[in-house]
């Protein structure tokens, strides 16, 4: 095998103790542990948490005990000490509270999606604009999945020559007995392809390194639940991105019972010279573990194992990218449109119905 195939840990300086303040608020979605785990993993110091509910705060604090609980939002935002706030609101609600935490004067990193409609997105522009803060969102399907990194550096090594077309499969297990009531009401989750699509159009515009795209046709439908008729189970959409690349997506809620993991996520990039394939959270009847990508080029057929060989670095840098107002981890541009695309998609979907 090419040894540029191998992965390799990127790893970074740690911080120092304190270098970085931060605080956890609106624990509405479990995403909220996994960002202060990389938080924490990265060097920042998790020091107030704050929710309306308190159960949702002693359960996070049997987690992270060294947080302080705040009696509001406010005593939070008024901490000069804390320069960045992560949440994981309802999806309604994060982008408002997304412009509340930078014209407080802090960094912003929330779950996806971070918006549910366009006049949301306009107004955080508006206050990234007029505070030069940072607005981050964390895209988990490709910078929490350690072959999406690798898939990465293949790219950019040349390995697949010109990418031409980047195709993204996001299957999830409903478990709806265990949904707040916000999963089922459209205007509060945003519709599945403004939900669960934003991964698919992140990772569509970075693999196929387009700054935009065009929506050539996306779809969507509650095809098996209608005792829930705001819900949305299924969406698609494909794409052209300015970068001449096309993708296409599909989302859906309709993960088998004997799946061994919640979801079987797939990538599949092909370039001129060779064509990736991410298995990213199992290998279907062979190990529920994941993180798989497999390589065809002209050398031959490689799989490549990725789990505890490559890293996530997202959080890495981007605590540095607060602490030096640099876009390492990922531009303010792309974080904004990957958000605008999905949006758009909901925007223009056509309803199937099943006949």
């Amino acid at each position: 095998m090419n040894p540029d195939y191998t992965p390799q840990i990127l790893t970074l300086p740690p911080l120092s103790p304190g270098e970085l303040a931060f605080a956890a608020v609106q624990l509405d979605h479990p995403h909220i542990y996994d960002q202060c785990r990389g938080l924490i993993g990265a060097g920042a110091s998790l020091t107030w948490v704050y929710d309306p509910e308190p159960a949702r705060v002693a359960a996070f604090l049997k987690v992270f005990p060294q947080a302080r609980v705040a009696r509001s939002l406010d005593e939070v935002l008024a901490d000069p000490a804390i320069a960045l706030v992560t949440a994981a609101a309802v999806p309604c609600d994060r982008g408002p509270l997304g412009c509340r935490v930078l014209r407080a004067g802090k960094d912003y990193l929330t779950d996806k999606p971070p918006f549910t409609s366009l006049d949301q997105l306009a107004e955080a522009r508006k206050a990234v604009a007029e505070t030069s803060r940072r607005y981050m969102v964390f895209y988990g399907d490709r910078l929490g999945v350690e072959c999406a990194v690798h898939a990465t550096r293949l790219i950019e090594q040349g390995a697949l020559g010109r990418v031409l077309q980047v195709i993204g499969l996001g299957p999830h297990r409903s478990k709806l007995h265990t949904r707040p009531a916000w999963f089922f009401e459209r205007a509060r989750y945003g519709g599945i392809l403004c939900d669960l699509g934003s991964h698919q159009c992140e990772k569509f515009l970075h693999f196929s390194g387009s700054t935009d795209a065009e929506v050539l046709s996306s779809a969507v439908a509650n095809f098996d639940h209608p005792q829930y008729p705001e819900l949305e189970d299924y969406g698609e959409a494909t794409l052209l991105g300015s970068s001449g690349v096309t993708g296409h997506h599909r989302v859906d809620w309709f993960t088998p019972a004997g799946q061994s993991s919640w979801g079987d996520g797939r990538t599949f990039v092909l370039g001129t010279r060779a064509t990736i394939e991410l298995r990213s959270f199992c290998d279907v009847a062979q190990s529920p573990q994941g993180e798989l990508l497999f390589l065809v080029d002209h050398e031959g057929e490689h799989r490549i194992p990725c789990a505890g060989r490559v890293g996530l670095p997202f959080y890495g840098q981007f605590v540095r990218d607060c602490l030096h107002r640099t876009e390492t981890a990922m531009t303010q541009a792309h974080a904004f449109k990957a958000a605008e695309l999905c949006l758009r998609t909901q925007a223009s979907a056509r309803r199937l119905v099943r006949r």
